[in-house]
């Protein structure tokens, strides 16, 4: 075992595991940068990907630049499995036909033909910490058996993620000829999605087998934390409504429970701590949870938040395939088209406050990741746990 000098110099080794799409390597690469500049010379963070993808990888960092510190985002890579119907080489949702991009999703969620690649580069490079998107679960295992913390990273935001797990938990959709579907679990008034927009697997259910959604739900229950792509003043109030719901859910429970949280400023419902009593803890700092993620009562809801990007599309490119048949999709005929560019574009009209709108969440953005603001401080106690996990476990 390392002495504690050497282990509080020794530089903290994250290593990410983005999905093989570029919507969701992009954010990755950004969060990698951003983990890297926030600790210079304390942090080494690479992003593994496949060889046909680390292209996507150096282009993310070419288009920032060098850091201001010197301080370079790593590329490691693992081999890309055999998969019928793929040419060798297409390796990302982007190279592949339409038609085939559902192999590419399929293949990621399938633990036989991914885990060994990715299980032999994380027990090459020994990092201290894993940060994995949601398709490859099995990374959590991975880090439990080489005694280091991981963290599910959505490159999503807290709404679609949030969505995405209401329609799943609920069956996907059910009435196969509905143009529509509603989204569980949100407040009035109802949001209604056309279905031809959603992921393959919600529609189809044959991308995804409900064994591996099971499989990802149960592993990030047993991460350190989970990470979106977002920030606060975007999405706070289905932030604040998450929590909500898990402290009206756990005192509904009727049973003990011990709840770690990291959002500072927010508050229980009115009485709920009251009702609750001896029975539950609420935990609001840092607690040492390889020690007591076995434990059965154990809840945690950790709110990393990284500004990544805005305006994406509700369901991006690896959330789950969509639909490439043109027969599903209304015509839209060039008309409307031409009607709608020309009221978007009027000034006075829908697009100035659009292009308003934009500005003001920019703005927003920006000032969650300068010194103080929001996603700026979640990203250092995302850095300051892992590295209390590091302590704990040496």
């Amino acid at each position: 075992m390392a002495s504690p000098a050497k282990q509080s110099s020794k530089k903290l080794r994250i290593l990410l595991f983005p999905f093989f799409a570029t919507s969701h390597i992009g954010p990755y690469t950004d969060l990698a940068f951003h983990l890297v500049a926030a600790r210079p010379g304390a942090v080494e963070a690479t992003v593994a990907v496949t060889p046909a993808n680390a292209s996507v990888v150096l282009s993310a960092l070419a288009r920032r630049g060098p850091s201001s510190d010197g301080a370079t985002v790593q590329v490691a890579t693992y081999p890309f499995p055999v998969v019928d119907g793929l040419p060798p080489g297409v390796e990302n949702l982007s190279a592949a036909a339409a038609t085939d991009a559902w192999r590419i999703d399929a293949a990621a969620w399938n633990e036989d033909q991914m885990r060994p690649g990715q299980e032999c580069l994380v027990r090459e490079r020994s990092p201290d910490a894993i940060i994995t998107d949601i398709h490859f679960s099995w990374n959590v295992d991975t880090a439990a058996d080489l005694g280091v913390p991981c963290v599910t990273f959505h490159a999503i935001g807290t709404f679609p993620t949030l969505a995405l797990v209401n329609l799943a938990s609920s069956g996907g959709v059910h009435d196969a000829t509905a143009s529509t579907v509603t989204v569980p679990g949100f407040p009035s008034p109802d949001i209604r999605v056309p279905v031809t927009e959603l992921p393959d697997f919600l529609r189809t259910r044959q991308t995804v087998p409900r064994s591996s959604g099971n499989r990802a739900a149960s592993a990030q229950g047993r991460c350190l934390g989970l990470a979106v792509n977002t920030f606060f003043d975007l999405e706070h109030g289905y932030i604040l409504r998450i929590l909500r719901e898990l402290a009206l859910g756990l005192e509904a429970s009727g049973k003990s429970f011990l709840w770690v949280i990291r959002a500072d400023t927010w508050m229980p419902p009115e009485g709920w701590k009251e009702r609750v009593g001896d029975r539950g803890m609420v935990v609001t700092g840092w607690a040492p949870q390889t020690l007591i993620l076995a434990h059965p009562a154990f809840i945690t809801e950790r709110l990393i938040t990284q500004v990544l990007a805005i305006g994406e599309r509700l369901w991006p490119e690896g959330a789950g395939v969509r639909s490439t048949n043109a027969e599903e999709h209304e015509l839209i005929p060039a008309e409307a088209v031409a009607r709608a560019v020309a009221g978007f574009m009027e000034p006075g009209g829908a697009g100035d406050a659009a292009r308003s709108r934009i500005k003001e969440l920019s703005a927003k953005a920006h000032a969650a990741m300068e010194e103080g603001g929001s996603s700026y401080n979640d990203l250092r106690r995302l850095i300051d746990d892992i590295m209390k996990e590091r302590r704990a476990g040496a």
